[in-house]
This record gives structure tokens, sequence and C-alpha cells, in this order.
């Protein structure tokens, strides 16, 4: 059996590195994509607003799966030219665009976490709303984003074995590989290990980050 697993493990360290990269370049993107969208939610424009909100109900009211299967296989059908052959691109592009739906409550929290005294305090310097949040609001936001932004970024990082269903190959679809050809279960005991340690050591990396930029240090 040890055997067996260890011929395994090559393979599901390539699904891994797939998995990972798929992950933080997802859930950055989705930061970035999130930020504009709490500025929006939160901003005094009444079109801007709504049309963020429309953003986060229809990302988060809906499946990742079925937003998957619409970039890869749906956008196709509405135009050619919208065709995205990489697996890849169609992955990161849907799960960028859900992660941005779900950061951007976190950061909308955060942002009005702040005492209001630090808006009037900017505007009385003569600082621009662009400016105040640019200098003053979003890197006090920061500390308090580690936490659900972990939170975000480990859901993500198992909702990415969700790639398989389009033949990325991604531990699960690596994993489901190995079985087939196999014809042995005992492939899931490594591949669900790799995926413990996996999200143990950005656990861990996040803890550390949670404690080194503590709101109370």
């Amino acid at each position: 059996m040890f055997a067996k697993i260890l011929n395994w493990i090559p393979q599901l360290l390539n699904g891994a590195k797939i998995t990972i990269l798929l992950t933080l370049c997802s859930v950055s993107a989705g930061l970035i994509i999130s930020v504009f969208l709490a500025l929006g939610e939160i901003s005094k424009s009444k079109f801007l607003n709504t049309l963020c909100k429309i953003y986060v109900f229809f990302f988060r009211g809906t499946p990742l799966l079925m937003q998957l299967y619409f970039v890869y296989y749906g956008l196709p059908e509405i135009n050619v030219h919208l065709t995205i052959q990489s697996r890849f691109l169609a992955a990161f592009i849907a799960y960028s665009l859900n992660s941005g739906a779900y950061c951007c409550e976190i950061i909308r929290a955060a942002i009005q976490s702040i005492d209001k005294g630090q808006f009037e305090a900017s505007k009385a310097l003569g600082m621009g709303y662009f400016q105040t949040m640019r200098l003053i609001i979003i890197p006090q936001s920061i500390r308090r984003l580690i936490p659900p932004v972990g939170n975000e970024f480990i859901m993500m990082l198992k909702d990415a074995s969700l790639v398989s269903l389009i033949a990325l190959a991604d531990i699960t679809k690596v994993t489901r590989s190995i079985q087939s050809s196999t014809a042995s279960s005992l492939v899931y005991i490594p591949a669900m290990v790799l995926y413990l340690i996996i999200t143990a050591v950005f656990t861990l990396v996040f803890h550390i980050l949670e404690k080194k930029f503590s709101v109370y240090e």
C-alpha cells in the first residue's frame, strides 16, 4: 500500500501546484475587484451603489459551479470570440469574480468599522474622498481584513476542487484519474492528507499575519 501511495505523490503534487496557484491568483484578483465594489457600495452615488449591490447579490446568490460552467461553456455560445481555450484562465475568471463578491462584504464592513472621526479629521485637513480612503481608511482597514480574508482563502482553496469538472488537472482531477486507471480508492488518502497539509500551512500563515498586524498591538 505504501509503495502505491509513494508512486502517486509526484502526480498529486503537480495537481497541488494548480490548486494553490489558482487560489492565490483568484483571491488576489478578487481582493482588487472587491475594493472597487466596496467603495461603490458605500458611495453616495445611487447608480453605483445599486450596480455594485446587484453584482454582489448575483455572485453570492448563485453556485460557483454554475458560474464556472457559464464562463467555460456558456460564453462561447453567446459569441464565439468569447471562447476561453485555457481551462486555467476560465477557472481564474470565474473564481476571481466570485471571490470579489465575497471579499467586497469583508472590505465594506472593515471600512465602515473605522471611526467616523477619521473621515472628519481628514476632511478638516483638506483631503478629498479618494485621498482619505487611500491614505487613511484603507491602511487601517487592512488590519481588520486578515482573519475574514484568511477564511475566504481557505474556502476558495477547497472550492478549487470544482475545476476538476472542466478537466483542469488540480488535486481532485489527478486523484480521480489515478483512481480510474488503478481501480484503487486508496489514492483518496494521500489526496486528503495533501489538502489538510496545504490548508494547515495557509491557516498558520494567516494566523501569523493576524498576530503581526493585530489591531491591539
